[in-house]
């Protein structure tokens, strides 16, 4: 009997209950199909997807198997090749996220009437969103009690990589045709090198930052130039490596005192909370949590050269242009940098947070759906839990208190330094060469000055609770 793993991001072998069943089901044919949520991906999110699956289409092939690829509605692609290859079952990890849930319900409605078994499981997350609930029946809306209630839940253990035998496989799509990367430009090459592709790449640097990390995690963590984060944000959201597993780690870590096991832990649970509220809020992404925030003077005209400065790293405020570089170069961002940065577009800017989750969609390698749509909302105090409206970062003295002797300013502002740092750079080497940017030109003048920022930004926020 053949049975489809249809795959979507869980770009493993090991810890794949989805995997697991279809290989106790019959012998195995990978599928992935490109459809409308592959093309809607940013930039570099769809790149980077488009290296996770050609790695692990090549992990399979050295193990004999073949992964067939297919372009176009899943809805119609997946019962095609079902009804192709004879296949009596259909096996797939689940997604949280409207569009994916409404796909995955179609799918399998038009599985079931073929008398095909189709069986979606778990394995993206560690808690599965509608098993977690207040003591009234609720969902939670609060960080602090979904992690006590959490906690102390019983994990259940990784599963081993199975033992696979591999159904023959259909004429298949070539991956490079469907060309997930066009829209790097040149950022792919300077962005490359930061990337930890693959199932082993995430063991390892998961074995690293236990051994050589954890223990520094919270006292360390908030320091962008601190190398002391674990960076498998990347891994997680193409499912490269289970949260089961880094659960695990984190917590015999926290059994063998290390200092910053538990914090670690509670940083995986915030996924956990993000996951949690999209699929109780499935506009989470697009409409403000709280009520009372439509009517907010949040301006979204993405032709502003205040958006525009912002986007490319040239605010004129350092340490916000050091991360909006280290974004582009890297495709990555430290958390605390994530935080000022998206305090100033949304406070000092006063910018929809919207705009500024769409560029971290369109430039992240490790966006994930449900961490930024919370993320934004929190930091701009119409979220679930959010920062108090009066907080407003100031970016010049969150860089006094974590980036003291500059090490992350001088790793990623080029202009006006007597020797810039080959990372600075390298931002010039990743950009649109339509931005038209040298690292000899003058370094920008503020958009807006800190002050008045803030000051236009309390005024707003006064008029509203009033």
């Amino acid at each position: 009997m053949t049975a489809i793993w249809w795959i979507r991001r869980d770009f493993r072998l090991s810890d794949n209950p989805a995997l697991v069943a279809a290989a106790t089901a019959g012998d195995v044919l990978p599928v992935f199909v490109c459809d409308a949520t592959v093309e809607a991906l940013g930039a570099a999110p769809k790149w980077r997807m488009g290296l996770g699956l050609a790695h692990l289409i090549a992990t399979i092939e050295a193990k004999g198997g073949r992964v067939l690829l297919r372009k176009g509605d899943a809805r119609v692609i997946i019962p095609a090749i079902a009804r192709e290859v004879g296949a009596t079952s259909v096996h797939w990890g689940r997604l949280y996220d409207k569009e994916a849930i409404d796909r995955d319900t179609d799918v399998k409605s038009t599985l079931k009437t073929m008398g095909v078994t189709a069986q979606s499981h778990a394995g993206h997350l560690l808690f599965e969103p509608w098993t977690v609930a207040t003591k009234t029946g609720g969902y939670y809306k609060v960080y602090s009690p979904f992690w006590r209630t959490v906690k102390d839940t019983e994990i259940a253990a990784a599963l081993p990589e199975s033992d696979l035998t591999w159904a023959g496989c259909p004429d298949s799509d070539a991956l490079a045709d469907w060309a997930l990367g066009a829209q790097m430009q040149c950022g792919a090459a300077v962005v490359a090198p930061y990337c930890h592709v693959g199932e082993a790449a995430a063991l390892a640097r998961l074995e690293a930052f236990i051994a050589n990390s954890i223990d520094q995690y919270k006292a360390k963590r908030d320091f962008p130039s601190e190398p002391v984060c674990s960076g498998l944000s990347e891994n997680l959201t193409y499912g490269e490596i289970s949260p089961r597993m880094i659960w695990h780690a984190g917590t015999q870590a926290a059994q063998a005192g290390a200092a910053g096991a538990e914090h670690f832990l509670k940083e995986l649970t915030w996924r956990e909370f993000a996951y949690h509220l999209l699929y109780h809020e499935p506009d989470l992404a697009t409409r403000n949590h709280r009520d009372g925030w439509d009517e907010f003077p949040w301006r979204e005209d993405e032709t502003l050269p205040e958006i525009t400065a912002w986007t490319q790293g040239r605010t004129g405020i350092r340490f916000v242009d050091a991360a909006m570089r280290e974004l582009y170069v890297t495709g990555t961002m430290h958390n605390r940098a994530r935080m000022i940065v998206a305090s100033y577009l949304t406070k000092h800017l006063m910018v929809h947070w919207r705009v500024g989750r769409a560029w971290f969609e369109e430039c992240l390698i490790d966006w994930d759906p449900a961490s930024n749509a919370m993320g934004w909302q929190w930091v701009a105090g119409c979220g679930p839990d959010a920062s108090p409206y009066f907080r407003i970062f100031n970016p010049d003295g969150q860089a006094e208190k974590f980036d003291k002797d500059g090490a992350y300013l001088h790793a990623w502002i080029a202009e006006d330094e007597r020797a810039p740092s080959a990372t600075a750079l390298s931002y010039f080497d990743a950009i649109p060469r339509a931005w038209n940017l040298s690292p000899e030109a003058p370094y920008p003048v503020p958009v807006v000055g800190l002050k008045e920022g803030r000051e236009r930004a309390l005024e707003a926020y006064a008029q509203r609770n009033a």
